[in-house]
């Protein structure tokens, strides 16, 4: 079949049945990229999905492919997040609400977050994914600083910087220990606030073991994701 004819085969709708199957299997690949990071083969996915490999391949090609549609999903996530903290009343506390859903999606999620910092699809991409983000996410910078509360020297590039950064420490920590991520979030707000008069509760410190593993899994992640 030519490269017309394969265009049109993916753009004709679905039958029900491969529509459910193509379902099942993102479905399938969000929970064990979560669990397993994009290391996950597609033999995995099927296995989860309950559905042959064969019938894997035809809906996606490759893992890329597969990324790919989840990578997408997770955009329009992403985008909608940003877009509901804008309805929130007080400009600071829908950022931090903002801050503190994107980062939940990222540290519970090993295969969004490696899709985030390290996936070759999200490199060639991110212009694209920040077109759809960005707008709403501008928009919950600009106000938070125009009501005062954002320290007005910080920059969205300052704000993406410490996400990523603190999104890192998500990787290798237990179910018992996810407060770790929160713990330097807040610590962040506090050095991005205008003003304040107190400092924000911290959640509980982890034990030193569980800051040093997600340390440790952070490395490896980064050396694993460097291309060749």
């Amino acid at each position: 079949m030519d490269a017309m004819g394969d265009a049109s085969e993916l753009e004709r709708p679905l039958r029900a049945d491969a529509a459910r199957n193509r379902a099942k299997i993102l479905e399938a690949a969000a929970r064990v990229f979560a669990e397993r990071g994009l290391d996950a083969t597609l033999d995995d996915i099927a296995e989860a999905a309950d559905v042959g490999v064969a019938t894997v391949y035809r809906r996606f090609p490759d893992k890329d492919a597969l990324v790919a549609a989840l990578f997408e999903d997770a955009i329009d996530d992403i985008a909608a997040l940003a877009r509901r903290a804008l309805e929130r009343e007080n400009s600071w506390d829908g950022f931090v609400w903002f801050l503190e859903e994107a980062l939940e999606r990222q540290c519970d999620n090993r295969g969004l977050r490696d899709a985030f910092v390290g996936s070759p699809y999200a490199q060639e991409k991110i212009s694209a994914a920040k077109h759809r983000v960005g707008p709403a996410f501008s928009a919950l910078v600009l106000r938070a600083q125009d009501d005062g509360y954002l320290r007005s020297d910080v920059t969205e590039t300052d704000i993406l910087v410490l996400e990523m950064m603190i999104s890192s420490l998500g990787a290798g920590v237990t179910t018992d220990e996810t407060a770790l991520w929160r713990r330097y979030l807040a610590l962040a707000l506090d050095g991005l606030v205008a003003t304040r008069t107190h400092t924000r509760d911290l959640p509980a410190h982890a034990p030193d073991v569980a800051v040093l593993s997600a340390l440790h899994h952070s490395r490896a992640h980064r050396s694993h994701t460097k291309p060749d």
